[in-house]
C-alpha cells in the first residue's frame, strides 16, 4: 500500500492544475491529516482588494481532500461549510490544518482550520466525504 505522502504527492497534487495555480505548497501529510499553504496575491483578491473567499475555500477544500484520500480510497466531498472569520490580505501566507474527527466505511468528518502568518485563526471548515471503495 502507498503512504499518504506517495498518495498525495503523486497521484493528487501532480495532478491537480487548480491547487498548482494557487500556489498550494503541502507542508505536513499524515493518514487523516493535512497541513497545506499558499500565499495570497494579486491575482487571488476581491474588487475590495483583499483575498477572494474563494483562495481561502479552495486551501481547506484541497486539504480536506488530501486528509481524505491518503488512506488509500477515493473520497469525494459531500457537504462543506466555510466561516470567514478575519480579513484576509494581498501578501498574507495561509496555512490550512485538516483534522479528521469521524472515519466511518462509508462516511468521514473533517475539519479544516486556516490561519494567517501571525497563527490568527481566518476561516473554519467543515467538510464530508463519501469513501469509496476505488483503491488509488
Amino acid at each position: 500500500m502507498k503512504s499518504p505522502q506517495e498518495i498525495v504527492q503523486h497521484l493528487m497534487l501532480e495532478n491537480d492544475a487548480f491547487s498548482q495555480l494557487l500556489g498550494m505548497q503541502v507542508l505536513a501529510i499524515d493518514l487523516g491529516t493535512c497541513t497545506l499553504s499558499c500565499s495570497v496575491s494579486a491575482q487571488t483578491t476581491n474588487g475590495f482588494g483583499i483575498a477572494h473567499g474563494g483562495l481561502t475555500y479552495s486551501l481547506a477544500d484541497s486539504a480536506l481532500a488530501f486528509a481524505s484520500n491518503g488512506r488509500g480510497l477515493q473520497c469525494m466531498s459531500i457537504d462543506t461549510q466555510i466561516s470567514h472569520l478575519a480579513k484576509v490580505k494581498l501578501g498574507d501566507t495561509l496555512r490550512a490544518h485538516c483534522t479528521e474527527l469521524h472515519r466511518g466505511k462509508r462516511t468521514g468528518v473533517y475539519e479544516v482550520k486556516i490561519t494567517n502568518q501571525d497563527q490568527k485563526l481566518v476561516a473554519y471548515f467543515k467538510g464530508t466525504v463519501f469513501v469509496s471503495a476505488v483503491e488509488w
